[in-house]
């Protein structure tokens, strides 16, 4: 589903611009009303369901996205035929910034649960960079995140035991201050943390007896954020 969203509803924030992704991240705090207007007149506002793709590697990229709501996996092919989720990327996320400095999209992009994308071009963008030395820096820092978040992945979600990769995996999830996660399937945590869907479920079972999480409803946990923070550092 998709829909145009005006550059006074976006400015105003009566189309909830004014608190969405878009407006509220680091990445177009700096914008003045003049530049605003240029990125915004084609934005588009987008909801994926869960499981549908947004883009695929190798497709030629023309848009890049900011996550409004949702959780999206990225996830590259091997040369095996195989395929690992590379990273997971949620509120106030961009996808694509690779074609800042490339043409095609690196990764495929899937909708872990629905979610709200802002979709907007990727040329307006590069011109906008070079012109706002502020949009510049912020999109240098979104770099340096996207490295330190794909140090951490290996760090913590790629090396370890199960338990420590489990532990580190529900921690991720949780949200702000919230000790609250929710899960997807068996197959996607065994992808992420490199290990058997046997293994996932088995793990999240003791997880579940040891009262490290507790469920709310399905594939919706209550943690004990201390417990597996002690889990990690075993």
């Amino acid at each position: 589903m998709t829909k145009q969203v005006t550059l006074n509803q976006a400015w105003q924030g009566t189309a909830d611009c004014m608190h969405c992704a878009l407006r509220g991240s680091a990445l177009f705090n700096g914008l003045t009303e003049q530049d605003f207007q240029l990125l915004h007149d084609p934005v588009e506002q987008i909801t994926i369901k869960a499981g549908e793709c947004i883009y695929q590697s190798g497709d030629s990229g023309l848009y890049m996205y900011t996550i409004r709501s949702g959780l999206v996996k990225l996830v590259q092919s091997l040369a095996d035929g195989t395929q690992r989720i590379v990273r997971l990327n949620r509120t106030t996320d961009v996808l694509g910034m690779e074609l800042l400095v490339g043409e095609n999209y690196e990764h495929n992009a899937i909708a872990l649960r629905e979610t709200q994308l802002c979709r907007y071009p990727r040329d307006t963008v590069n011109v906008l960079s070079r012109q706002n030395p502020v949009l510049h820096k912020d999109l240098m820092v979104r770099w340096q995140k996207a490295l330190t978040d794909a140090d951490n992945w290996l760090t913590h979600l790629s090396t370890g035991s199960a338990k420590k990769r489990m532990a580190s995996l529900l921690l991720l999830l949780t949200e702000d201050d919230s000790t609250e996660c929710y899960l997807f399937s068996r197959e996607d945590i065994g992808s992420i943390l490199s290990i058997t869907i046997e293994t996932a479920s088995r793990t999240i079972s003791e997880f579940k007896r040891l009262n490290l999480m507790k469920e709310i409803s399905h594939n919706h946990f209550n943690l004990d954020v201390s417990a597996l923070e002690a889990v990690i550092g075993s």
